[in-house]
């Protein structure tokens, strides 16, 4: 299951974080927002569907149609992050899965990136730079996106991501605020991704089964969402499975509850919580969701699990998606925006 990295050079020993935990809490960005998350209209024929007002995971514009053509929509989103893992090859390939995600989550198909590269020149060699965009370059070739050059800029601290760009069908999107009551909810991917990475980062012990998941795209998830008749989906990342569910329901104006005999784990995820390997983040957003959460009877290590901040993460879907367990459901809106079970 897991043995010692044998990279020369720990990457995650240069970073105060490590990938999507290294994110600013939620909420102290929405504090830092408020105001400017109102949709402004903007001059041109290309009209705004989703904008930073619902926190959904990517901003979608609609494209001027030809008399004839078929509707498209461009999806954008932007996402870097500190090094998750010692291994640059496999950082790249995570932060560009990360990425590409937030594209699938909106239900669309990236077809263009363009890197996005920080680095300590004078402290880490160029030759781990090269690997971290050769992974980031496999993975956006396995998902059929051109990467288009990028940005450089020298910095203490490594960080890598891209900024990507997609189409969509704008009948077709998958928005976290279409959440109606009765919609079981699925989940594409195991939780623990944060706490195996923390104790990665602390130990250098790796972790097989969380690269496997952090590298695997959202692709197939995604179109089995769309072929299922889905409409509303998130995917899960440093905000943790909780945080994120807060944040749909909250958009859709709904309840979710959590079956959480249902959530699926990593290998090893509960025994990191065990031995004390959770991230300042996720103890941010487990106080986050607090006051919109019962927890009814559930145990500290499940709520920490349940609010871990994930890197790379599954979809959270509204609906069934073949082969994804189902994990709850969203009933009518009560007074909290989550009921765990």
């Amino acid at each position: 299951m897991t043995s010692t990295s044998e990279t020369a050079v720990r990457l995650t020993q240069y970073a105060h974080g490590g990938g999507c935990a290294c994110k600013i809490p939620p909420g102290e960005l929405e504090d830092m927002l408020g105001p400017l998350t109102r949709t402004r209209a903007a001059a041109g024929d290309t009209p705004l569907l989703v904008g930073a007002a619902t926190g959904d995971d990517a901003a979608v514009v609609a494209l001027p149609t030809p008399p004839g053509a078929a509707a498209q929509a461009l999806v954008s989103t932007a996402d870097f992050f500190t090094p998750v893992v010692d291994d640059p090859y496999d950082w790249g390939r995570i932060a560009a899965a990360n990425a590409l995600s937030d594209v699938y989550a909106m239900g669309g198909r990236p077809v263009l990136a363009v890197n996005l590269l920080a680095w300590p020149r004078d402290v880490l060699p160029f030759e781990l730079a090269r690997e971290v965009l050769r992974g980031g370059l496999d993975v956006a070739t396995e998902a059929g996106c051109h990467v288009g050059g990028g940005h450089s800029v020298d910095d203490p601290e490594p960080k890598y991501g891209m900024a990507v760009t997609g189409l969509a069908d704008p009948a077709r999107l998958l928005r976290n605020d279409a959440g109606r009551p009765g919609v079981p909810l699925s989940l594409t991917k195991p939780l623990g991704l944060g706490v195996l990475n923390n104790r990665h980062k602390a130990t250098g012990e790796r972790f097989e089964q969380a690269v496997a998941t952090m590298t695997a795209l959202n692709r197939d998830a995604a179109t089995a969402a769309l072929d299922a008749g889905a409409v509303c989906a998130t995917d899960v990342t440093g905000f943790g499975l909780l945080g994120h569910l807060h944040k749909l329901a909250r958009a859709s104006s709904v309840t979710a509850v959590l079956d959480t005999a249902a959530v699926p784990y990593l290998d090893g995820a509960r025994e990191a919580v065990r031995d004390g390997y959770v991230s300042g983040g996720t103890r941010r957003n487990l106080e986050w969701v607090a006051p919109h959460t019962d927890f009814g009877d559930t145990d500290a290590d499940t709520r920490l699990l349940l609010a871990d901040a994930q890197t790379s993460g599954g979809l959270l879907v509204a609906g069934e998606v073949p082969g994804a367990p189902v994990i709850g459901e969203l009933v009518a809106r009560g007074p909290y925006s989550v009921v765990l079970r």
